[in-house]
C-alpha cells in the first residue's frame, strides 16, 4: 500500500515505523515515506495518513476525522479482530489482563479500546505484583509466546484463579517458531536477520538460539561477523516476519563473499 501512494504522489505519511525494521523504513524513507509520531497527527490537515498493521486506538480515527486526514489503514485483521474481542470484553464490564510488552505500538491500541483500564504485564512476576482478581480475562498480544501464554494461564488456574484466556496469538508467528524449530538443526550455523525493535524477532531468534547455538542475530549485512565462519559452514538464514525478503538475500550474497 505504501509503495503504491509513494509512486502516485511521491510521498506519504506514516503513523510510527511502518514495520519494525530500520533497514526496510530506510528504504521506504528513500522513496518519500514519511514518519510521524502521535503528537505530529493533530498538526496535520487534508493529507493521506497510513496505518500500520500493529493497529491503531479508537482516539487516532477521532482526531484524522476533525482534520479531514485520509486514513490507508493497513492494520493488520488478526490485530483488528482482537481489538474487537477485547472491546466486547470491556463493554461486558469483565476485568481484562493483557500478556504484552509495554509500550507496543500493538498493546497501547489494545488498551485504547478499554479507555486504558486494561492491565498489561509482561511476565507471571509482575501479574502477581500486580494483585490480579480472582476471576479475570486474559489476552495476548499477537507477536507473544504461545508456550509462555499458555504456561502463565495453566499456572494461574493451579493457583485457583479463575481465568477466561484467550489465545490471540498470531499463527504467522507460531507456525514460523514450529518450523524454525526443525530448520535451524539442519545448518551448522544460523543467521538470523531482524529489526531490533521486533517483538516477534526477540521470540523467533531465542527459538533458534535454543535450538542451535550457533546462532547469531543480526540487523544488516555489515553486522556479520567474519571470525564466527568456517569454510565448509552450512549456514541457514532466518529472520522475523518483518524482516523483508531483499534484505535476507543481501546477507547472504555478504556471507558468499566472505
Amino acid at each position: 500500500m505504501a509503495e503504491e501512494i509513494l509512486e502516485e504522489q511521491g510521498y506519504l505519511y506514516c503513523l510510527g515505523d511502518i514495520v519494525h525494521n530500520d533497514e526496510e523504513v530506510e528504504r521506504l524513507k528513500q522513496k518519500g515515506l514519511r514518519i510521524i509520531s502521535h503528537n505530529d497527527l493533530p498538526n496535520l490537515k487534508d493529507e493521506k495518513v497510513l496505518i500500520r498493521a500493529h493497529g491503531e486506538p479508537p482516539e487516532t480515527y477521532r482526531v484524522a476525522l476533525e482534520n479531514n486526514i485520509r486514513l490507508m489503514d493497513a492494520s493488520c485483521p488478526v490485530v483488528l479482530k482482537l481489538q474487537n474481542r477485547v472491546k466486547n470484553t470491556y463493554d461486558s464490564d469483565a476485568a481484562i489482563y493483557i500478556y504484552g510488552k509495554h509500550g507496543h505500538a500493538e498493546v497501547i491500541a489494545l488498551q485504547g479500546q478499554t479507555n486504558n483500564e486494561a492491565v498489561v504485564f509482561q511476565d507471571l512476576a509482575e501479574l502477581e505484583a500486580l494483585n490480579p482478581p480472582k476471576k479475570f480475562t486474559l489476552y495476548s498480544q499477537t507477536t507473544k509466546s504461545t508456550d509462555k501464554f499458555y504456561a502463565i494461564k495453566n499456572e494461574l488456574i493451579s493457583r485457583g484463579y479463575e481465568v477466561e484466556a484467550n489465545d490471540t496469538i498470531c499463527r504467522q508467528v507460531s507456525n514460523r517458531d514450529e518450523e524454525l524449530r526443525n530448520f535451524v538443526t539442519h545448518f551448522d550455523k544460523i543467521v538470523f536477520v531482524s529489526g531490533r525493535k521486533s517483538s516477534n524477532g526477540k521470540i523467533l531468534y531465542d527459538v533458534c538460539k535454543a535450538h542451535n547455538p550457533e546462532t547469531y542475530f543480526i540487523s544488516s549485512a555489515s553486522e556479520l561477523d567474519a571470525s564466527v565462519f568456517r569454510a565448509g559452514d552450512r549456514v541457514g538464514i532466518c529472520g522475523a516476519t518483518s524482516t523483508p525478503m531483499w534484505l535476507m538475500e543481501e546477507v547472504k550474497t555478504a556471507l558468499l563473499a566472505l
